[in-house]
């Protein structure tokens, strides 16, 4: 397990992390959501020690990770760090050397990432022949190839179609599977939804929510319910104790200002007829990143 604890990190007069502590378990994947400048790449580069923090500590399965530790990790950066003029084989197999792999078995594991990547027939051209998406491909494998214990990935799946994403989502989980923690950051929140095992999100340098991401919806879903029923339901606004923020045909959003509402909400519309559906309204999570980043 990767841990953040307490770590702060300043920049001159900015306070670019306060305080953030997280976690990345073993065998879990970890969303780390934030706007542009909320600190996501700080925190990674001061996990894998490219940066030092002011405060607080990092520690890999109980210890501060040393230089034959951190050589176990995996990094893929925001910006590209590969050569342009570099042929796609050669520069996987180079990257694995230096992580200590043997010749052999880097070149084995960079021909199958290629190939699971759909570049396969390409493993000879130039990385700078490649299109932006397909480059971004690579910079995934570069990550990946020397079978790392631990996964830091800034913005993996920018620029990526739905082919690469799902190829590249499938190689994540078998990572999981075989008990790498990974944390990857992104703008996409419908993938963080999909993929990960738990949540942390920061807002001006400081961890405003973390969990589960179904914990963490439910957990703001409110006051606010979905009725489901046949027939009008415009009285729903006349109960005492509702104001109705949404409709539509057959459906009614309401929220809940004095205790026992909802249940008086449900007794009437149970009275009046079939009742499809009445539940929390749960939001989404891009609501939730909203809600809690203001």
């Amino acid at each position: 397990m990767l841990v953040l604890d307490s770590v702060t990190r300043r920049f001159g007069d900015r306070t670019a992390l306060d305080a953030v502590s997280l976690a990345v378990p073993d065998g879990r994947m970890v969303g780390f959501v934030g706007a542009n400048g909320a600190g996501k790449t700080t925190a990674m580069r001061i996990a894998l020690g490219v940066l030092a923090p002011d405060a607080g500590t990092v520690t890999f399965r109980g210890r501060v990770p040393d230089l034959a530790q951190r050589r176990r990790f995996g990094y893929m950066p925001e910006e590209r760090g590969l050569y342009p003029k570099g042929r796609l084989l050669e520069q996987l197999v180079f990257l694995a050397r230096l992580h200590g792999v043997g010749r052999a078995t880097a070149t084995a594991r960079a021909r199958d990432l290629l190939e699971r990547l759909g570049l396969g027939e390409r493993v000879q051209d130039k990385l700078e022949s490649l299109s932006l998406g397909n480059q971004q491909r690579v910079q995934v494998a570069a990550a990946l190839v020397h079978d790392p214990e631990l996964l830091v990935l800034d913005e993996p799946f920018s620029g990526l179609d739905p082919l690469a994403v799902d190829a590249m989502a499938e190689l994540l989980r078998e990572r999981v599977r075989a008990g790498v923690g990974v944390l990857f950051s992104s703008h996409q929140l419908d993938l963080v939804d999909r993929l990960c095992d738990e949540l942390v999100i920061l807002a001006g340098g400081r961890v405003v929510a973390a969990g589960e991401p179904e914990e963490l919806r439910r957990a703001r879903s409110g006051s606010r319910y979905a009725l489901v029923a046949d027939g009008p339901l415009g009285w729903v606004g006349e109960v005492p104790g509702v104001r109705v923020v949404g409709s539509a045909p057959g459906r009614a959003v309401l929220e809940v200002l004095s205790a026992g509402a909802d249940q008086r909400v449900l007794a009437e519309a149970l009275r009046r007829g079939p009742v499809r559906s009445f539940a929390p309204v749960v939001p989404s999570l891009s609501e939730l990143f909203s809600e809690v980043s203001r």
